[in-house]
């Protein structure tokens, strides 16, 4: 039986911390051991805006010595990714330099919904466990050092998900003139909180009733895992927790540090993040408290063995990126029935083609999601319809995607309308590199082709075949009805993919047996 060895490295807010994993050839993920040294990075980011020297030579140093430890348990791979500290640093990029010349290590910079979305698989690395959970009303909170994620599940399914800018350091920081001088410390966290909490319970809790909370961080994690120990399965009830609460108030954050057996250097930020719990508890009216103990290394492990097919995956995440879109186009009122037709259509396309594109599975997954927010910019405006539908996607996290995949996903939404840009023009204004220019024009070109097919805002074709002969792409699509309209606006539609492809696009029309025309 062969053993692989992975080692997933954390360059977090207030923490290094690196998983060593085996995975065996049964498909068994077996964590053998959990380096942890705090570094409160995100309190430099965070005030000044850059990581400090001195906090630079500490990270490469302890980089180093993770370095080594790979070196003696014989990793086969590793993924070191950095979080919101280095993320929004402006020294970034000096910062990964000199990582990489000290170190020898590469570190991604995570977006914050890729970030996410790692979190969100080191909790579906629970199984059967996390498939019940969810099977009620739930929310993922996921507490970082500078943002919280509130992800929702109804029935099953991913339906919303939204950054708040309410890190548990980056709170400290906020208030941290005014903590010596007031005694009431929780009623100001509470009031930063809400001024947030209570936007998103207007946005997106009206209609939902949650049930439970998943929590996704390193402090009430570790209270709970204390508090429901009885339990066996790191839950807790609402009551349990605000009963926690209480005893938080009358004791100093290093006396219930100690009660708790938490590390007393992390006891200054206890405080905040319980807070925060509280008010999302009262805010949801959620019952119950379920802490796996994961973090973004297991999710970096779990998306590493997934890729490498070392384990079995049940869980399908590309449909949850999917029902991601699907939610964001219902609430800026898209043309549901039609986007879906359009998507089938691009997708007959794109698999008809593929000789042609050289694309693959992730350009699909985004061809996918273009389509269905394909007229999402008419919520704001009619006239401008291709900028607005840039900006609201541009605006608007997919869990999922990187920023890079978001902005070829806006692009693709743009100039399905507006006039395309070419390389030189687009890349003025964006950093985009040659080969997204290329992934966005190719996609562009599909996506403006099956458009034209779908003209109507009425569902008059039943259903599109398309195949490749000699110089052409021949669609035959099955109507009854007049397609006049479609086929007068298809050759303008269709003239990008000729000059894309050097493939002209056809369209001929099938009619049913028992059409007498």
């Amino acid at each position: 039986m062969s053993i692989q060895t992975f080692a997933a490295i954390d360059v977090g807010s207030y923490e290094l911390a690196m998983k060593i994993y085996q995975f065996s050839g049964k498909g068994e993920m077996k964590q053998i051991d959990h380096i942890r040294h705090s570094i409160e990075l995100g309190t430099d980011t965070y005030s000044t805006g850059k990581i400090s020297h001195e906090r630079v030579d500490e990270l490469c140093q302890v980089l180093s010595e993770f370095a080594d430890i790979m070196k003696s348990y014989k990793v086969a791979a590793y993924r070191a990714c950095g979080t919101s500290a280095i993320r929004e640093t402006e020294n970034r990029i000096i910062v990964l330099e000199q990582i990489k010349l000290r170190t020898g290590l590469t570190v991604d910079v995570l977006s914050n919904s890729e970030q996410r979305f790692l979190h969100y698989k080191s909790v579906a690395s629970k199984g059967e466990r996390f498939d019940k959970v969810i099977e009620k009303g739930t929310a993922i909170v996921d507490v970082g050092g500078g943002s919280i994620q509130i992800s929702l599940f109804d029935k099953d399914s991913l339906v919303a998900t939204q950054n708040i800018r309410l890190g548990i350091l980056r709170m400290r920081e906020m208030l941290g003139d005014i903590e010596p001088r007031t005694k009431d410390y929780e009623h100001l966290i509470e009031e930063l909180v809400d001024n947030q909490l209570l936007s998103f319970q207007s946005l997106y809790l009206k209609d939902r009733d949650i049930k439970n909370i998943i929590v996704v961080d390193d402090y009430i994690s570790f209270i709970m895992q204390k508090l429901g120990k009885e339990k066996k399965d790191n839950t807790i009830t609402q009551q349990q927790y605000m009963a926690f609460v209480d005893i938080l108030r009358i004791q100093t954050p290093e006396q219930v540090a100690e009660y708790i057996g938490m590390p007393e250097e992390n006891a200054s930020l206890l405080t905040p993040s319980a807070i925060l719990f509280k008010r999302i508890l009262e805010i949801t009216g959620a019952e119950l408290l379920w802490a796996p103990g994961v973090g973004l290394a297991d999710g970096i492990a779990y998306d590493y063995a997934q890729k490498n097919k070392l384990i079995q995956v049940q869980h399908n995440f590309e449909n949850d990126i999917i029902a991601c879109a699907e939610n964001m186009g219902k609430r800026y009122k898209g043309n549901r029935t039609r986007n879906v037709f359009v998507q089938q259509v691009a997708l007959t396309i794109f698999d008809s083609t593929k000789k042609l594109h050289g694309m693959g599975k992730r350009e699909r997954l985004l061809l996918r999601i273009a389509a269905l927010l394909g007229d999402c910019g008419k919520f704001i405006s009619l006239e401008a319809m291709a900028e607005s539908s840039y900006s609201i996607i541009m605006a608007t996290e997919i869990i999922g995607l990187s920023h890079m995949e978001r902005e070829i996903v806006a692009n693709v939404v743009k100039y399905n309308k507006a006039s395309f840009q070419y390389y030189n023009e687009l890349s003025a204004t964006s950093a985009l590199d040659k080969a997204s220019y290329l992934t966005i024009a190719k996609l562009v070109a599909i996506f403006r082709t099956a458009d034209g097919v779908c003209r109507s805002q009425r569902r008059k074709v039943q259903d599109v075949k398309a195949s490749l002969k000699d110089d052409q792409l021949i669609l035959t699509v099955c109507s009854d009805e007049d397609l006049s309209l479609e086929k007068g606006f298809f050759d303008r539609k269709a003239r990008f993919f000729e000059e894309v492809f050097s493939v002209k696009p056809i369209i001929k029309q099938k009619r049913s047996l028992n059409d007498g025309r």
